[in-house]
């Protein structure tokens, strides 16, 4: 998601549909804390509350099973942890304690904390730390299943303060063991199924099955604990295969009191119509595998990470207006199966040109998409109207439509994308059949993934991990709420097992749908360590490599290293793991993502304007600003390594990590190029196309946007390091200039793969995001002459393909080391003196495996005019056009080294 102007608009979304949506509380006097689970209690709502709590905040921490930190409170007085089963303590300052079970001392202790306890805690601050007795560290396993209040008692045994205490330093040390669990879940084994659930706070789970996702429960059967892990057992006889269950779970909810939850498996492999069941299938069952899925094999088209080049793409948005695709399988995994339509042909297209990755926005378990009896609105209005935005916002919550960063079930496909939903075997096969239709045409398949939030917490409806072990599973502040700085309900992937959720996770989409590789939505927020296990784990899984790529900004309550290494852009160095680099792209499309008003306008970018083609508000900018950009966009081509050496605008030569960018920051950050995803448009923000329409002055042709749109493109394709785009960037598409269309339909997102329009100016997009700059935006929606033609759609496809089979015809454009790009590459015009509009390289092949030249000279001039470099160094050469280029009105003087390059293109030559 975004990086971030931190989706306030999805925040409030969020927030109405809660208000909307808000669970019903059920205080009931039957069944009471002791009533053992029975039938009705998997008819049961999600939340029965057993016994109400005072509710304290958790200001204190376990730090293990033995010591516990109350932050900013000083080693005064006395403290106990009280605690009761059924939730009742009332701990008012002045007074004393009730309701309580009974009490447990703890001391002050000025101990030194061990290293790892030391670092996991750092970001607490100061404050009292406070140790059990050896007795008592035996009895705490038990006492993590009731309500614990934390007091500090005055001499006369009254309260100064209470506080409640935050479990994952306890549970982490004390079920340790659980980690190492290979079967959490259903399980099918030889007449019989298993459920297992770790719920190590709960009082009593049971597990319901049903025959059907509709039908009453046909059994309910008490589960048992295992001291050592915390785990939760039951087994049932005969292969459950085929039918549903939930959980009946009694636990402390800390600012509710004693509740029984009804909640799905937090493992659930697939579910029923809006997740209301998990569905019990094992995944290596031959009646869910589409024929020929055992032999199904993804392309040997990356060898390496810098080979991947990667194509975004949402499922629905891929077939839901394609007219040749079938009805009843628009929107749908299946629609990948139709290989003569419009857009597989289109894909198939791609791939033949180069481009070896798909990389599909989220297909697990969607919170935010009802699965059954979704809208699909209709929706009209002018170029520049409002109508369609209220339409499409109006219908927000009902609609078929949500990128899908709104986690329910890690595990379990979603559902909205299956023909049938209420079938949980149907998703499970559609989107197998995908995936082979994908690696049939010659794509390898990526998917997006978001375990650094859930969709919700607490005791909301659709909140499954916090309902099983609350506050665990989501990283909580000082004041033991939950943070939500990634937009939503955060996860601890610092904690033993919310790490272990992930990388288990992984490891099933891996192994079971043969996914290739990962891209980390906000993986910044997850440490380092988690993330070099799970590679671990999924490249076992998979016989091969598997690529990890993600999100690396550095924000929120972990930025800089609050609470672990990072798996951040400065923090993976060394790893492998790559982020996408915002250096280039910000140079490339000029200002940054989270600009708004005249300063979209006015912060003109390397490609549509900067300095040399100045749009009405751009005022004027000195020389050296361009000369800037074109670095940073060298910085990009390098693959942002950074120990490579380059010299800069001024004429000194550096190292690109002591180039600086966005004032504080090294420009290159990568130890190597797989390090590094290289983009210049995502899901995020607004398209290409519509960020030029905002940059470019007016009078530019629409011929001209095409060809600034590839030139970008261009940028993207020789970098070195991995190609990322934006399903849609090589047709030009724009969503009428929204620039956050996660929740904005399929009318403000639809592809044309018929290549007749961009739908530009289809409307004002949604206001949540964009109103406050529909002044601006208004009269170019409404001028018809930024409407790309059809011609110029074609234009800019057939440049990117042949973008594309540059790009793959040579490993010099993917180099496999940093040590080769620093032997190979080679920037000709540079220094104080360079022609600021162009960017020329060389690329020496000679001995290089895969190279397939002996020399590569590579140009970009974004200029408006032809543009002539002369390199001294290249005079006496044998360059020739690149096969792909031979009719383009580039020329080159072997005599003199110099090199002529049209207006506003991109130039290889060889030899």
């Amino acid at each position: 998601m975004k990086q971030r102007t931190l989706v306030a608009a999805l925040a409030a979304v969020l927030a109405a549909f809660s208000a909307a949506a808000a669970p019903t509380t059920v205080l009931t006097a039957a069944p009471t804390a002791a009533s053992p689970h029975t039938l009705a209690s998997c008819a049961g709502p999600h939340e029965t509350v057993l016994a109400l709590t005072q509710g304290f905040d958790a200001r204190a921490l376990w730090l293990d099973g033995r010591l516990a930190k109350w932050t900013g409170v000083q080693a005064e007085g006395s403290f106990k942890i009280y605690y009761a089963a059924a939730a009742g303590i009332s701990a008012p300052q002045g007074a004393t304690v009730s309701g309580a079970d009974g009490a447990m001392p703890l001391a002050a202790t000025t101990e030194t904390l061990p290293a790892a306890l030391a670092q996991r805690f750092k970001y607490t601050g100061d404050g009292v730390l406070l140790a059990l007795s050896a007795a008592n560290r035996a009895r705490l396993p038990a006492m993590l299943a009731k309500q614990l209040v934390l007091v500090q008692e005055n001499a006369d045994g009254t309260v100064r303060d209470a506080t409640a205490l935050q479990v994952p330093g306890a549970l982490d040390e004390i079920y340790a063991t659980a980690e190492q669990a290979n079967d959490l879940g259903a399980s099918i084994g030889k007449g019989a199924t298993t459920f297992k659930l770790w719920a190590p706070t709960a009082q009593r789970v049971s597990v319901c099955v049903f025959d059907t996702g509709s039908s009453k429960a046909k059994s309910v059967t008490t589960m048992h604990a295992d001291a050592k892990t915390g785990i939760w057992s039951a087994n049932a006889n005969g292969n459950l295969s085929g039918r549903y269950y939930k959980y009946v779970v009694d636990v402390i909810a800390p600012k509710t009191g004693l509740v029984r939850n009804v909640v799905t498996d937090p493992y659930s492999v697939s579910l029923t119509t809006d997740s209301s069941r998990s569905y019990i299938a094992d995944l290596a069952d031959p009646r869910l595998a589409p024929a020929g899925w055992n032999k199904d094999q993804p392309p040997a088209s990356v060898k390496v990470q810098p080979d991947m080049s990667i194509y975004e793409l949402h499922v629905r948005d891929f077939s839901i207006n394609d007219m040749s695709v079938s009805a009843m399988n628009r929107g749908k995994y299946t629609a990948f199966r139709e290989s003569g339509t419009n857009g597989m042909k289109h894909l198939a297209m791609l791939a033949k040109a180069g481009m070896t990755d798909v990389h599909l926005l989220p297909v697990y378990d969607l919170g935010s998409v009802p699965e059954k009896g979704c809208v699909a609105p209709v929706v009209h209005g002018a170029p520049d109207g409002d109508q369609q935005q209220k339409i499409v916002s109006d219908n927000a919550l009902k609609d078929c439509y949500n990128w899908g960063y709104d986690p329910w079930h890690f595990n379990a496909p979603e559902g909205s994308y299956s023909t049938d939903a209420a079938d949980g075997a149907r998703r499970i096969i559609e989107l197998r059949e995908m995936v082979m239709a994908l690696h049939k045409i010659g794509l390898r398949v990526g998917t997006d993934v978001v375990y650094n939030h859930t969709y919700r917490g607490g005791q909301h409806e659709r909140s499954v991990l916090d309902r099983i072990v609350p506050g665990y599973y989501q990283r909580l502040n000082l004041k033991g709420e939950i943070e939500s700085s990634t937009c939503c309900f955060n996860t601890a992937t610092e904690n033993r097992m919310m790490a272990k959720l992930m990388i288990d996770s992984a490891e099933l989409w891996t192994k079971h749908y043969h996914i290739d590789s990962f891209r980390f939505d906000l993986m910044g927020h997850q440490p380092r360590a988690a993330m070099e296990a799970l590679q671990a784990r999924v490249s076992k899984a998979a016989g091969r490599h598997v690529n990890l790529i993600g999100e690396g900004w550095n924000f929120g309550e972990v930025a800089d290293g609050a609470r672990f290494v990072q798996a951040s852009q400065l923090s993976l160095n060394g790893s492998g793991i790559g982020t996408f680099s915002d250096r280039a792209r910000d140079a490339v499309r000029g200002g940054g993502a989270g600009d708004s008003g005249q300063q979209v306008i006015s912060q003109q970018g390397y490609i549509n304007g900067l300095v040399y083609d100045p749009n009405a508000g751009a005022g004027l900018r000195p020389v050296a600003d361009l000369m800037k950009a074109s670095d940073l966009v060298k910085v990009g081509l390098a693959g942002s390594i950074r120990s490579y050496r380059m010299q800069t605008f001024t004429g000194e030569t550096k190292e690109l990590q002591a180039i600086v960018y966005g004032g504080n920051q090294p420009a290159g950050y990568a130890s190597q190029p797989g390090e590094v995803v290289n983009y210049v448009e995502n899901h995020d923000n607004q398209t290409l196309y519509d960020i030029n329409t905002l940059k470019l002055p007016i009078s530019t042709t629409s011929a001209d946007r095409a060809r600034v749109q590839m030139l970008a493109a261009a940028i993207n394709a020789f970098s070195q390091g991995v190609a990322y785009y934006h399903a849609g960037f090589e047709i030009l598409r724009s969503k009428s200039m929204d620039r956050n269309s996660f929740e904005s339909g399929d009318w403000f997102n639809r592809l044309d793969w018929t290549y007749q329009t961009n739908y530009f100016g289809t409307g004002l997009p949604p206001a949540a995001d964009n109103g406050k700059d529909y002044a601006l935006l208004q009269p170019l929606l409404a001028n018809r002459a930024l409407q790309p033609t059809p011609v110029d759609i074609a234009l800019a496809r057939d440049t990117f393909r042949d973008l594309l089979r540059i790009r793959a015809s040579s490993t010099l454009f993917r180099m496999r080391t940093a040590d080769d790009i620093k032997k190979r590459l080679h920037f000709l015009n540079t220094g104080p003196e360079q022609l600021a509009t162009v960017v020329a390289a060389r690329l020496d092949g000679a001995g290089y495996e895969g190279a397939g030249f002996k020399t590569v000279a590579y140009f970009i001039n974004v200029d408006k005019v032809e543009q002539t470099i002369t390199a001294a160094g290249e005079a006496g050469k044998a360059y020739r056009l690149h096969p792909v280029q031979t009719g383009a009105a580039a020329r080159y003087d072997t005599a003199t080294g110099s090199f002529t390059i049209p207006a506003r293109t991109a130039i290889v030559f060889v030899e």
